[in-house]
């Protein structure tokens, strides 16, 4: 793995032994923090919507940790 600064961005390089859908959560949560840094919405519709987010997280990995 490598990590560069390069003008206004930065890379990150992984080897192709990385499960391409892990790698998308990763950049999924990274578009959310920029996104949420430039949020001027209330306490209350950050609870509404971390939420929503449990509640689909749950629909979605539930079977990982239940038989």
């Amino acid at each position: 793995m490598v990590v560069e600064r390069q003008n206004n961005e930065i890379l990150i390089r992984l080897p192709d032994s990385f499960d391409i859908q892990e790698v998308q959560r990763l950049l999924d949560y990274f578009r959310f923090m920029e996104s949420s840094s430039k949020n001027q919405g209330t306490e209350e519709q950050a609870a509404t919507l971390a939420r929503q987010v449990e509640t689909n997280w749950w629909k979605e990995n539930k079977s990982r940790f239940l038989p």
